[in-house]
């Protein structure tokens, strides 16, 4: 508010002064005293002024917010749910402290697959030096020896880590909709081991030094009449940047480099060596996959790489709101087909649950979620696993949730795999990746960080 009544005031002082212009020649020195008092005005100091320090809490103790005993985030004082728009007129302020909750409660996340879970951190590279940077994945503890099946779990991209489909609604509605932790729950209840994939987590960033900003700056290979000409406009370029930066960014945030995770230096490389190294070394006789968004265009990628492996080990494929694309990825004939019996994709659709949706593209079954938003079409609702008798339906007291045996997607999923695994087996697979209609967060899109 500070700053608007500063603003105000400024605008009233130039009225003035126009108005003074246009006035007679004696009341021009009243005119010199304005322009005088306006430029002993600080901008940069009423910037800072109005806007807070970028530094916030490291702990959800310091935020004074607390999971509570549904899952719930909520203040420790009032009871409330989080509020975005903590300081009002401050967007750029109320993104960061947004973005810093977002990374307390990443931590919180990883400690509650370790915990609650029971999941072990493994790091990556497994041959990582001391002083390289390095990533992780989780998994249970019969992962790689459990002869029977293993459930392996990719997220979509973003600001998402390991265990997470989606930050915005752990932190506006509760961890079961937004973690992968009812999954890992279940999966372990019905005799699965468990891995969970970490494809965002490709690099750390640094501080860059006074050395490294000037290089940066000056490393170029270009002719140095062009190198000039570009400079020029670089520098005219940030000199504008700048002068808006000062008033709208006073608090210079510090310049980082960017040091990739050797062999996981993409959501797609992590993938690929997530299945080299624990995978395809893995007992289990059968592989299943749920992967969301861009998760099912790493998995697609790992097909590409890794077909004949693939094929032979992974048993059946749940992908949800998957953006892979065949031809842009120049997939074969031989993964579409396979893609077509092992695969089913739901989508973002107002259709009700599990009806079939036109593709223009010659993969995997397309099925709709129920739902129209993409960071829910995952969500999940523990189900009761029954006898697996062929054509049972499964429900649930849950709206608008039937998952059936003999829907159309899964018949040519299941005739594929008669020979590789059992049906009650396949038929708890089918249960497990069941979908459903729940809550939608009603925070804007850009009140918040991405998913």
């Amino acid at each position: 508010m500070h700053l608007y009544f500063s603003i105000l005031n400024l605008l009233t002082a130039w009225v003035m002064m126009a108005q003074l212009q246009q006035g007679v020649p004696d009341e021009k020195e009243k005119t010199t005293a304005l322009k005088d008092l306006l430029s002993r005005i600080d901008l940069d100091e009423l910037m800072k002024k109005d806007e807070p320090p970028l530094e916030f809490p490291d702990t959800l103790e310091g935020f004074e917010y607390t999971f509570n005993e549904k899952g719930q985030l909520r203040h420790a004082k009032t009871g409330e749910p989080f509020v975005f728009n903590y300081r009002e007129d401050l967007h750029r302020w109320n993104q960061k402290r947004y973005e810093a909750l977002g990374e307390i409660i990443t931590k919180h996340v990883y400690g509650l697959l370790e915990k609650e879970c029971h999941l072990k951190k493994i790091t990556l590279p497994v041959d990582a030096a001391e002083n390289e940077p390095k990533s992780f994945i989780f998994m249970s503890e019969d992962a790689l020896t459990n002869p029977d099946k293993l459930l392996v779990l990719i997220h979509g991209n973003g600001v998402v880590r390991a265990g997470q489909w989606a930050r915005r609604l752990i932190i506006n509605e509760d961890l079961d909709s937004g973690t992968q932790i009812p999954y890992i729950k279940k999966a372990i209840e019905e005799g699965y081991g468990v891995i969970v994939l970490n494809p965002n987590e490709n690099y750390i960033e640094v501080e860059k030094t006074k050395a490294q900003v000037q290089l940066s700056s000056d490393s170029s290979d270009e002719p140095a009449e062009k190198r000039e000409r570009k400079d020029k406009i670089q520098k005219e370029t940030k000199k504008r940047r700048d002068f808006y930066e000062k008033y709208r960014n006073p608090q210079k945030e510090k310049e980082t480099i960017q040091m990739y995770i050797r062999d996981n230096g993409s959501p797609e490389e992590h993938a690929i060596y997530v299945w080299d190294h624990f995978i395809s070394q893995s007992a289990a006789e059968n592989v299943f996959f749920v992967a969301h968004s861009y998760g099912g265009l790493a998995f697609v990628e790992l097909m590409i790489q890794r077909e004949a492996e693939v094929k032979n080990k992974v048993t059946a494929v749940a992908l949800t709101d998957s953006v892979h694309n065949v031809w842009h990825q120049e997939a074969g004939k031989t993964i579409r087909e396979w893609m077509r019996e092992n695969c089913c994709n739901w989508v973002s659709s107002s259709e009700p649950l599990d009806t079939s949706v036109e593709s223009m593209l010659p993969d995997c079954p397309r099925v709709s979620a129920d739902e129209m938003h993409h960071h829910i079409t995952w969500d999940f609702k523990v189900l009761p696993f029954p006898a697996a008798d062929a054509g049972t339906a499964v429900s649930t007291a849950s709206p608008g949730l039937l998952v059936f045996w003999e829907h159309q997607s899964w018949i040519s999923l299941c005739s594929c795999c008669w020979n590789s695994c059992s049906l009650g087996d396949l038929h708890n697979f089918i249960c497990l990746v069941g979908f459903t209609n729940l809550r939608y967060s009603s925070v804007k899109e850009d009140e918040i960080s991405t998913f």
